[in-house]
């Protein structure tokens, strides 16, 4: 297994590890913990920024559900199926039926629309065991899945609206290159062919506003309707499908969501699925594997180790930590009885990427001597690295 790959990153990092009493799923370190809620966070914030309110919805519902949506004649071979008496339940392999019954607890106007519901969904999934891959694939992830219920003419507004959302949020994490893919009907489907060409040429319309070029992918849609697929490039040219935008005609008619026009008709509203990630579990394997384990400073569990040369210099060293914490930045001490250089080590294997030392010299003038990842060194008042670390969070 290559020293890149996630499954060989995530202990070494100390941020999960797998065993087989838990086929498919994770355990995750603290280190791993703050990693996954850093980015949750970060992903809850930009859908807030884009108009979507989250939401939760059960794990568990009837497998009559399921068969209405049509889930369960697409996916039934790998959901996990319970029974309770005479009733039959599934976990969750995705969340959007879930969503449409949030949508139908009140009567909704066309002046309500466009609703937007945004979920961190727990889904389950049964893969074979052969198909495990680490985080890659498993029988347990989180979606940062939403949805939009709206009308036809607010398709094109959404669908640019998110994907400059999705465009700040690669770059953000690091990747500045992306092919997109446009899915269209596959054979095994739910609708009438003419539903179908008015979703794809309306998705496709939709993209092109967006100023999306695309590929195209025959037969790749979901059953339901087709998709636009953004594809990741990693730094070893590898390609990744992570976010996705759908455009839905079919399970509001299915699930018997309703809006009322101005006229007073009772009408379907347009359901468009989105995600930005796919997978919290996915996206943090193909982050780790695309930058080698050396995370962008602003998302590592851990930004900075401070560490006095003796325990004379203990008192100052606390002090620092207790700066920086109070700049919102994520610091820890080592108080090793270990020599520095073995300190260091220790800190470049858990991916820190900055180390301070304080010793009698930085005491005295009140500095601390900054290395920095890849073996760059400075000496900065602890006021000017505050600052300097601050600006690096916020722009990394």
């Amino acid at each position: 297994m290559d020293s890149h790959d996630h499954r060989i990153l995530g202990p070494r990092l100390d941020l999960f590890h797998q065993q087989e009493e838990a086929p498919g799923t994770a355990f995750w370190h603290p280190r791993g913990a703050t990693l996954y809620r850093l980015i949750e966070s970060y992903i809850r914030c930009e859908m807030q920024r884009g108009g979507f309110r989250e939401v939760r919805t059960p794990q568990l519902l009837s497998r009559s559900l399921w068969e209405r949506s049509g889930h369960w004649g697409k996916f039934g071979a790998n959901m996990f199926e319970f029974a309770d008496d005479e009733r039959r339940f599934a976990l969750k392999p995705m969340n959007c039926p879930g969503h449409v019954q949030l949508f139908r607890q009140q009567v909704r106007s066309y002046r309500d629309l466009p609703v937007r519901f945004s979920e961190f969904g727990a889904c389950h999934r049964y893969e074979p065991s052969g198909a495990l891959h680490g985080l890659m694939r498993g029988r347990a992830f989180t979606q940062d899945d939403a949805h939009v219920f709206c009308l036809p003419e607010h398709i094109e507004g959404e669908v640019v609206s998110f994907c400059e959302l999705l465009r700040r949020v690669y770059a953000r994490f690091g990747f500045q290159e992306f092919v997109v893919g446009f899915s269209t009907r596959p054979e095994a489907r739910e609708g009438s062919d003419a539903l179908w060409d008015e979703a794809e040429a309306t998705l496709a319309a939709a993209a092109r506003a967006a100023g999306l070029e695309f590929r195209l992918q025959p037969g790749e849609g979901a059953f339901y309707g087709p998709k636009v697929e953004f594809i990741l490039k990693d730094q070893d040219g590898r390609e990744w499908q992570c976010g996705t935008i759908q455009l839905d005609f079919v399970l509001p008619e299915k699930l018997d969501a309703e809006v009322v026009e101005a006229s007073g008709a009772r009408v379907r509203p347009v359901m468009i699925h989105q995600a930005v990630l796919g997978s919290i579990e996915r996206f943090m394997a193909i982050l780790l594997e695309h930058h080698r384990g050396n995370l962008p400073f602003w998302v590592v569990p851990e930004q900075i180790v401070v560490a006095p040369v003796s325990v004379g210099q203990l008192e100052y060293a606390r002090a620092a930590v207790e700066i920086f914490h109070a700049a919102k930045l994520r610091c820890i001490i080592d108080e090793a009885n270990e020599t520095l250089s073995r300190r260091i080590v220790a800190a470049h294997d858990k991916g820190i990427p900055i180390f301070v030392t304080v010793g009698p010299k930085e005491v005295s003038a009140g500095t601390v001597t900054i290395r920095e990842r890849g073996g760059k060194r400075s000496v900065r008042s602890l006021s000017d690295a505050t600052d300097w670390l601050k600006a690096i969070n916020a722009s990394d």
